[in-house]
């Protein structure tokens, strides 16, 4: 057990979750900044590689979703072994994400590689939009399997707080991306103008560094585990055991998410060429006013589990959930003025058509309201009770939500009644709403408390 000298204050608590928050919220910004980037200007190049640039990015979102899911997973066992200092357990943890990682990756970028065309039209079925989604998959696709390494290695060292790194990381991945696109795009400094293709080469490079120098920090500069190579990939039996207990409802639900995602995008893919180029400016809006949301996740997720892992009291646990989602909503208003601040400043880079700023318009109003939702349910859901334990909770309400009300809904309205695209949209993000009064008694309950082998 624990001596109250070696747990975390609240004091100590709330800091660290400041600190996590915005040092992880400040690396999101640079990272959903290169695809701001790439879309604006893709964006400003032609409207049409715009549109091809978001068909590929559901592909992208889903590989996200499903490394994310690995994460959360990891996150959850190492972050308790780190409360306990079990370093090993934090090792063999990250060694089942890696390996978990890398097969999501391999087979995303396979699929890309043997049937892009296929691929491609499971999202739309305008000619014009697909042939440019080709060109910029068959360069994009190489930066999967980065993407994938890249991204566990940080939450490696996130679970043991260490945060840093990712910031600095990102800022420089962020710097090279803007100055190859510039170039590569349009063709400037004596280079040849590639458009659609210069954009992919650009983020392909950007990642190449990114992969790089973190795998260099894991390996010779981090003090805390002082990886080795062969423990990035050393999981032991028991840990996979214990992983698939824990993480693989966390896993299984960011699948479901990103498969779900996809549906969404694929519906959207099928309506008003102009909706699918103001779905690709929103969603790329829509991640950068979200910092804040899915890093608050991040940091709440950690500190639950430490917290726990410290066999502090029941009463503690509740007093510093109840702080954090005050603190949620907080984050969630901020958010819906920071997306209407960024559409304002943002729209007019675009070479658009009227009836695109039009229905990016109708987009934007629509999640300046869900976006508090957002900010409230998933810290709740992923951070604090994920945290506590009680994964497959998580894993049930997704499930519920989005494929019982949500697709079949937003399916009617876009085929069956022919709502207007705007109301479609709205349903596609109606649950973001709709889980708020789960996760509120949910958290309340503090049944998600639960004991971990790590």
């Amino acid at each position: 057990m624990k001596t109250d000298e070696k747990r975390m204050t609240d004091k100590d608590f709330y800091k660290a979750f400041l600190a996590m928050t915005v040092t992880v919220a400040l690396q999101n910004l640079i990272v959903y900044g290169v695809n701001l980037a790439d879309s604006v200007m893709v964006g400003a190049y032609n409207e049409t590689a715009l549109s091809g640039v978001g068909i590929c990015n559901n592909i992208q979102y889903l590989l996200m979703m499903c490394v994310t899911g690995v994460a959360n997973g990891m996150t959850v066992i190492s972050s308790r072994a780190w409360g306990e200092r079990n370093i090993e357990s934090v090792k063999k943890a990250s060694a089942v994400a890696n390996i978990l990682a890398l097969a999501f990756s391999a087979v995303l970028f396979t699929l890309s590689a043997v049937m892009p065309e296929k691929l491609i039209a499971l999202y739309t079925d305008k000619p014009a939009v697909a042939a440019q989604a080709v060109e910029y998959l068959a360069i994009i696709k190489y930066t999967y399997l980065l993407y994938g390494a890249t991204q566990i290695l940080l939450a490696i060292l996130r679970s043991v707080e260490t945060v840093n790194i990712g910031f600095y990381v990102s800022l420089s991945s962020f710097g090279i991306n803007i100055l190859l696109n510039y170039a590569l795009i349009f063709g400037k400094f004596g280079l040849p103008a590639l458009g659609i293709r210069g954009a992919a080469l650009a983020t392909f490079i950007s990642r190449l560094v990114e992969f790089a120098v973190v795998l260099i920090y894991t390996l010779f500069g981090d003090k805390k585990l002082k990886m080795k190579i062969p423990e990035l990939f050393n999981a032991g039996k028991e840990m996979f055991v214990a992983y698939f207990k824990t993480g693989v409802p966390l896993l299984a639900s960011s699948v479901s998410w990103g498969i779900a995602m996809n549906i969404q995008g694929a519906i959207i893919g099928r309506l008003v060429e102009s909706a699918i180029a103001a779905n690709s400016i929103v969603t790329t809006l829509f991640q950068v006013a979200t910092i804040f949301t899915y890093a608050s996740s991040n940091a709440a997720c950690v500190l639950t589990a430490k917290t726990i892992g410290e066999d502090s009291s029941m009463e503690t646990i509740k007093k510093r959930s109840n702080g954090l989602q005050i603190r949620f909503i907080v984050i969630g208003i901020i958010s819906s003025i920071i997306l209407i601040i960024c559409k304002n400043l943002i729209i007019g880079f675009y070479d658009a058509t009227a009836e695109t700023v039009h229905y990016t318009n109708l987009f934007t109003a629509v999640l300046a309201v869900t976006i508090i939702g957002t900010s409230y349910e998933a810290p709740t859901l992923c951070g604090i009770v994920s945290g506590g334990g009680e994964t497959s909770f998580v894993l049930r309400n997704d499930i519920l939500f989005m494929w019982f009300i949500v697709l079949p809904v937003s399916a009617l309205s876009a085929f069956v009644f022919k709502f207007p695209v705007v109301v479609t949209f709205a349903c596609l993000k109606a649950d973001q709403v709709l889980k708020c009064p789960v996760a509120y008694f949910k958290a309340k309950s503090l049944n998600w408390v639960k004991k971990i082998k790590s």
